[in-house]
């Protein structure tokens, strides 16, 4: 990829200097917490193929099949987290983006299954309709919508190319992101990256590739990508890194804009990635909805020292919205390994230290430039002082310490909803040898959403 790629953008970026964004920490209570079990199983439709009535088949680390369920461990790292693959059944995690709707529910979804592209072709794609009963602290699927593509819309072949349904799975799409809409949901992915269109039942109707000033944007898993035959030639060019697709997709107040929040940033060139306030910046990229076409406005999310990648993404009004930012830390970093480079069984990696939701302005006036930080809570220091937590934290406080908290959203003028995509099960945060489980959490916030 040369240095042309985005240089206008890069020029501008370079020209115009923003002031450095305010970090005000804003106090956050915990007011309920509840939890679904890390090991919720549900069975695939009746009509599914019966290749998809188990999964989790291809995550050994030569990815050759196991046929005997609960035959391969689930690890964080060198960490076993209790719970083994195959599973019997589809697993109702990775929640990974969530919008509360009036009557007080909400809509979220199952990201690509067990982490990558290759170990995923037996993972159904999901969108969940969510009821959390607060007071008794537990999460109920009112109802799961297996998404599908029967009328041939992905680009490309799909796993399940030959079967009369065609449903699609975590080798197809890697969703992250969701957007209920009368008509059905638009649901960010990574692989491509796309936005995509989905139907009330959950049918494939519409799939938008990414372009920023007139370039493509892509992942090393677009499908549309092939390896070079000859090793010695310029190899396939793509500027975004694995995963680092729409972890985050909001939409105007109004519905006539989605906004596309790009994991990982844009890299220009080999040995730089798009910047803004001297920090890595994540694009935020405008489409319409009407014509399903990039309006060519974008902004910029500068991260903040120590964070790494965002989690979730939603408007709160035309001009703000909330972001959860994060680093790739899991756990407390007082049970941290001594040596992150040589971990233990008994230890953390990498403990977590930056887990936050930002409040952000994005403007007429700062459009493709930086977007302002107005301020932040820690979830790693949530005040707790009624004691509503029902797991973690500590004395007076309740934690997130996740490697990746992916839901947030406004659930009224002082509450917001937070949750975790506990990748099942894989990812032991909470503590050292338990997988997670998926936690949302309802904490106060006025003063933090009330900030300008």
């Amino acid at each position: 990829m040369t240095k042309a790629l985005f240089a206008s953008a890069a020029l501008a970026l370079v020209m115009t200097t923003t002031a450095l964004a305010e970090d005000k920490v804003f106090p956050a209570t915990l007011k309920a917490h509840a939890i679904l079990p890390a090991n919720t199983i549900i069975a695939a439709p009746a009509d599914a193929a019966d290749y998809l009535k188990t999964s989790g088949k291809f995550t050994t680390a030569d990815r050759k099949r196991a046929v005997e369920l609960a035959s391969v461990p689930g690890k964080d790292g060198v960490r076993p987290t209790g719970l083994s693959l195959p599973f019997n059944g589809q697993p109702m995690q990775g929640f990974s983006g969530i919008k509360a709707m009036s009557d007080g529910t909400f809509w979220s979804l199952s990201d690509n299954g067990f982490g990558s592209k290759l170990n995923s072709t037996d993972a159904m794609l999901m969108l969940h309709h969510l009821k959390i009963d607060w007071e008794a602290g537990k999460v109920e699927a009112l109802q799961t919508i297996f998404l599908s593509d029967p009328d041939r819309k992905a680009p490309f072949p799909i796993v399940m190319e030959g079967s009369a349904n065609r449903y699609l799975t975590g080798a197809d799409f890697d969703v992250e992101s969701i957007q209920p809409v009368a008509d059905g949901f638009w649901v960010g992915e990574e692989f491509g990256p796309y936005i995509l269109k989905f139907d009330t039942a959950g049918k494939l109707t519409d799939v938008v590739p990414t372009v920023v000033n007139d370039k493509p944007v892509m992942s090393p898993d677009n499908p549309t990508l092939t390896l070079q035959a000859d090793p010695s030639k310029k190899m396939p060019a793509f500027n975004l890194k694995r995963s680092g697709g729409y972890e985050g997709m909001a939409m105007s107040k109004d519905g006539s804009k989605l906004y596309g929040l790009l994991e990982g940033p844009i890299w220009i060139d080999n040995e730089s990635v798009e910047q803004a306030d001297g920090r890595p910046a994540l694009r935020i990229i405008e489409l319409d909805v009407a014509s399903k076409a990039w309006t060519g406005r974008s902004w910029l999310y500068p991260l903040a020292e120590g964070g790494e990648a965002i989690g979730d993404f939603n408007m709160l009004d035309e001009k703000t919205a909330l972001v959860i930012e994060r680093d790739n830390g899991a756990g407390t970093v007082d049970k941290a390994c001594a040596d992150p480079k040589d971990p233990k069984p008994d230890c953390f990696a990498v403990g977590s230290k930056l887990k936050r939701i930002y409040k952000i302005e994005m403007t007429d006036d700062n459009a493709g430039k930086a977007v302002r930080k107005i301020g932040h809570i820690d979830l790693l220091k949530i005040a707790d002082p009624e004691n509503r937590k029902r797991q973690g934290g500590g004395d007076g406080y309740y934690d997130m310490p996740f490697v990746t908290i992916e839901n947030v959203d406004r659930v009224d003028e002082t509450h917001i909803v937070v949750g975790n995509d506990n990748n099942l099960p894989f990812s032991a945060g909470r503590a050292i040898d338990k997988a997670d489980d998926n936690e949302f959490v309802l904490l106060e916030v006025g003063e933090f959403l009330k900030a300008e």
